[in-house]
């Protein structure tokens, strides 16, 4: 089985967030990262709660972690950094190994 991701992602840093349900909230996430980092994934899912739940990926090199982590804070949104996540290094990560290898 090929991998799932592209090898030209790299660096990649996943976050679980909860986005308000209020106009703007959107507009303000876009305008806190600025461009600054490349946002690889981007999934939006509600159920008629008062916040939307985001699954996001972004491209930071190591060098710009910290500043990350700063942009995260920042925020106001409530989040939680998923790489360690089990679903996420099975399913999502470009370099996994398919089950039996």
């Amino acid at each position: 089985m090929a991998p799932l991701r592209t090898a030209a992602v790299t660096a990649e840093r996943v976050c679980r967030f909860e986005f308000p349900e209020r106009p703007g909230a959107l507009l303000h996430f876009l305008d806190v990262v600025g461009g600054r980092w490349n946002i690889s994934l981007f999934h939006y899912r509600n159920h008629g709660a008062d916040f939307g739940r985001v699954l996001a990926a972004f491209e930071v090199p190591a060098s710009e972690s910290d500043a990350f982590e700063t942009f995260l804070a920042g925020l106001d949104y409530r989040f939680q950094l998923a790489e360690h996540n089990v679903a996420y290094q099975r399913f999502l990560t470009h370099d996994r190994q398919p089950d039996g290898e």
